[in-house]
């Protein structure tokens, strides 16, 4: 646990926020090369429209360079935008271990859900209603 903290604290990767949706890569690895190389720039794009999410990491060769385009491109202006830039954070698992867990998990319903097995609306107990009027 300890040695998994101290790979956040140390991390050469930055979390940059606040990005117009027509920023690229190109321009995210020229802007911040001014400041150090650049191993990767990772822009995600939303799942179900395929546009930018309006946010980016990129990652240093050197974790001092991280902290310098912290302090030099925080409140930065790009595309008319005033772009946050901090740390990365590691991604806490909301699962378990297992590398499958959560994959295959179904949605809940918002009604709420009736115990397995349970007699509420079945067949039988919808015809005993029906008679009973």
């Amino acid at each position: 646990m300890k040695r998994d903290l101290e790979e956040v604290i140390i991390s050469s990767k930055v979390f940059v926020g606040n990005l117009s949706y027509d920023t690229t890569q190109d321009e995210l690895q020229s802007l911040f090369s001014e400041v150090g190389q650049v191993v990767e720039v990772f822009l995600p794009n939303d799942r179900s429209t395929g546009r930018p999410r309006g946010f980016a990491f990129v990652q240093f060769a050197e974790q001092a360079k991280a902290a310098q385009a912290i302090e030099k491109f925080d409140g930065h202006q790009l595309k008319g935008r005033n772009i946050s830039v901090r740390q990365a954070e590691e991604r806490q698992r909301q699962f378990s271990d297992s590398p499958d867990a959560g994959r295959y998990s179904t949605p809940r319903s918002s009604r709420g859900s009736k115990p397995k097995g349970s007699r509420r609306n079945s067949r039988s107990n919808i015809r005993d209603r029906k008679g009973a009027f």
